[in-house]
């Protein structure tokens, strides 16, 4: 075992222990994924927690170690635009939720340079297949190289509004207003998916939005079960966001927790809005 090898196994021991981690498989593909073979060249821009508070959003480092980016740090894809590979303590929670397993298939949507649908594939084998989409065309025919050894993963460039096959996961790594219909059609029974639901902020001059994380667990083409899973800041999708369902979003957000909390279900059949309607959409309901 290399040190690069016995550093990248602390790390995925740490975001097991920090981020609590029940999945043994997941922190194994967090200890086999080479992390600095999903980025461009380095000294890499990196972010930390502490950088979103700061006078200096960003900031380098000192040279381009591969051990550099074993932290739970996001690393800058695309610096000029201000583009991360996000930090893999929230990354981690997120997978860690979806539950999976060996041969399960994995829809990722937003995957960039690949990293995250890397550790999936680590996660549910060669006998498992994940269906990765990147919509920045760049991204991803880099993303579709730095694949191609697995090739039980399918890099593909687009924006998921149409999808083929069934899932058992899928992992929406981008702010959205609302659940595609293409997406809750194509979740398997028992199959689950991490939303993050945000409220975009254009005014402030950011691709950034604001929002809640669920995580849906289907149980009939009419019903999921939702659970708040965190609340979180990030890049808003391109091109599969609703800007009248923005407007609700934002509005349903400001009831504050209480209200989040509330959240149990969502519908997908008919209904009149009521009082238990915490986002009440065009075929989806999510409500207590």
């Amino acid at each position: 075992m290399t040190d690069l090898d016995r550093r990248r196994r602390f790390f995925a021991e740490e975001l097991e222990a920090v981020c609590k981690l029940q999945s043994p498989a997941l922190v194994d593909a967090f200890a086999a994924v080479p992390r600095e073979q999903f980025l461009r060249p380095g000294p890499w821009t990196v972010m930390a927690d502490l950088d979103f508070m700061g006078p200096s959003r960003t900031r380098a480092t000192v040279d381009a170690d591969p051990a550099r980016v074993y932290h739970n740090i996001a690393v800058a894809i695309d610096p000029a635009r201000q583009l991360f590979n996000g930090q893999p303590g929230t990354l981690a929670v997120w997978i860690d939720a979806l539950g999976l397993e060996a041969g399960y298939r994995v829809l990722h949507v937003g995957c960039g340079l690949g990293y995250y649908a890397a550790v999936m594939a680590h996660a549910v084998g060669p006998s498992g297949r994940v269906v990765a989409f990147e919509v920045d065309e760049t991204l991803a025919a880099e993303a579709r190289r730095n694949l191609a050894s697995l090739t039980w993963v399918d890099a593909r460039h687009g924006d998921a509004a149409i999808v083929d096959g069934s899932f058992d996961a899928i992992l929406v790594n981008a702010g959205v207003t609302h659940p595609l219909d293409a997406w809750l059609d194509a979740l398997a029974d028992g199959g689950r998916m991490i939303l993050p639901l945000t409220s975009a902020m254009p005014a402030m001059g950011t691709t950034l939005g604001k929002g809640l994380v669920v995580t849906l667990t289907k149980h009939s083409a009419t019903e999921c079960a939702a659970r708040l899973l965190n609340v979180v800041a990030v890049y808003s999708a391109v091109g599969l966001r609703d800007e009248a369902m923005n407007e609700r979003l934002g509005k349903a957000l400001m009831g504050g927790p209480v209200k989040w909390g509330s959240v149990k279900r969502l519908r997908r059949d008919q209904h009149d809005e009521t009082a238990a309607c915490w986002l009440h959409g065009k075929g989806f309901c999510l409500s207590g």
